[in-house]
């Protein structure tokens, strides 16, 4: 994901370090706890999973990143027809000006996302391939695509995982400062070393979690204020 961080630049440098001192408490983790974190990694992976071969890469903002979102819902949504009960363009791609790794993620709500065969042949037919299962974790699985690189994330209705997902998107849709903090974190995060995608991932719990507190404190004032 590295690349130059022209945002980053453009914040005071007492910002840039808090950013980063906090950016480095949420990577420290006891051996131990890597040991069994990297087992679920495995575990959770349908196949066989490699390691990452370079460093993490983040792109500046493409404006082409919405047109390969809504190629790929016209070929699930062929694929499935009404059994898709929601997609969403999520993920650092479908919030216009930030940077992101260039792989487009996506939210597909179905009836049932542990009910593998009512949606998981005719997805693989158009080409996705099923590379996570996660049943002890909402029931969640991921896929890939035929040729864009996506990330495709399948939930059951009714979910909380989903409300968190847009929650996040739509407030850093709105919110600069915070989209801010997120991209610093997120390049600071990239130029380190990871031995797969998903730790650079948990890496950013944190931030990810501040910034959803916010949100959701946001979302609980405008409640109030409506009553």
């Amino acid at each position: 994901m590295p690349g130059i961080d022209h945002t980053a630049g453009d914040a005071p440098e007492g910002e840039n370090r808090a950013a980063s001192e906090q950016a480095r408490a949420a990577t420290h983790v006891p051996l131990a706890e890597e040991q069994i974190r990297e087992e679920e990694i495995q575990a959770a992976h349908v196949g066989k999973l490699a390691p990452l071969v370079g460093p993490v890469y983040i792109a500046d903002y493409d404006y082409e990143w919405p047109r390969l979102f809504e190629r790929e819902a016209e070929r699930i949504r062929a694929a499935l027809g009404d059994r898709v009960l929601l997609l969403e363009h999520t993920g650092s791609t479908s919030v216009p000006g930030l940077a992101a790794k260039p792989k487009i993620d996506m939210l597909l709500v179905v009836a049932d996302s542990a009910d593998e065969p009512a949606y998981v042949p005719p997805l693989e037919a158009a080409g996705y391939v099923l590379q996570i299962r996660e049943p002890d974790w909402y029931q969640h699985r991921m896929f890939k695509g035929p040729d864009t690189d996506i990330n495709l994330h399948v939930y059951t209705s009714g979910c909380p995982e989903i409300d968190r997902v847009l929650l996040f998107r739509n407030w850093l849709r709105s919110n600069a400062s915070d989209r801010l903090l997120y991209e610093r974190t997120k390049r600071d995060l990239a130029s380190r070393d990871w031995k797969y995608m998903q730790n650079y991932a948990d890496a950013k719990t944190a931030v990810v979690e501040e910034i959803l507190a916010r949100a959701q404190g946001n979302a609980e004032e405008e409640v109030r204020e409506d009553d």
